[in-house]
């Protein structure tokens, strides 16, 4: 169902404060966007709470990036906007502190290209791989330009002792994707000192192949 910029700009809000409420961020932490269906974009303004945002003042921007009405935007509206620049099917991208992700992001000796495994078959269709991006501090123009670059084959990248950074073919997808990802952390936390069986290289494939 196509959404016009008044109800994309509720549900900005409505899923937000879903996220706050569930601990997926916290303070004025974490960031979200969506491509408008008329051009431009709509971003949580810089220093705001997902748990209290207003329809009326969230940030808009013009198809070029530059802020023309409400709020101030992120800081780290660059990385959402590299997202849109390299893939056209993106309509929404979500940042968050979220606990378990962001203690990901803190381990030593991640896989750069994959810091988890395949442990379930959503995992795998919603997100596929997770590349790790170095750390670089909130709002660097390096951090952008290293979203660009992976955005090409990935839904979603972690960023070193930061937080994920997620996108979806819509805002809600986007979403649906970060709680897939959160969950799949928690998951693989919950399991380690045990030792998991994870999907093998034929079911992935075999995932890939029926889902796309």
């Amino acid at each position: 169902m196509n959404m016009n910029a008044q109800a994309l700009r509720e549900q900005m809000v409505t899923l937000a404060h879903s996220m706050f409420m569930r601990g997926y961020s916290s303070g004025g932490s974490g960031n979200l966007s969506l491509r408008l269906p008329e051009g431009g974009y709509l971003v949580t303004p810089t220093n705001s709470s997902l748990g209290s945002l207003d329809p009326a003042t969230l940030s808009e921007l013009d198809a070029n990036g530059n802020w023309i009405r409400g709020e101030k935007p992120s800081k780290e509206t660059l990385m959402h906007l590299a997202f849109y620049n390299q893939r056209v099917d993106i309509g929404g991208v979500v940042h968050l502190h979220s606990p378990w992700l962001t203690a990901l992001s803190c381990l030593q000796g991640l896989n750069p290209s994959d810091c988890l495994p395949p442990i379930t078959p959503y995992f795998v269709m919603r997100v596929g791989k997770l590349p790790l991006i170095r750390y670089l501090r909130p709002g660097h123009p390096e951090l952008a330009a290293e979203v660009e670059r992976l955005a090409v084959e990935h839904n979603a990248m972690l960023l070193a002792n930061h937080g994920p950074v997620i996108g979806g073919s819509s805002l809600r997808d986007a979403v649906f994707n970060a709680e897939e990802l959160e969950d799949t952390a928690r998951l693989w936390f919950t399991l380690r000192p045990h030792g998991m069986v994870t999907l093998t290289d034929e079911q992935v494939a075999e995932l890939y192949t029926v889902y796309g």
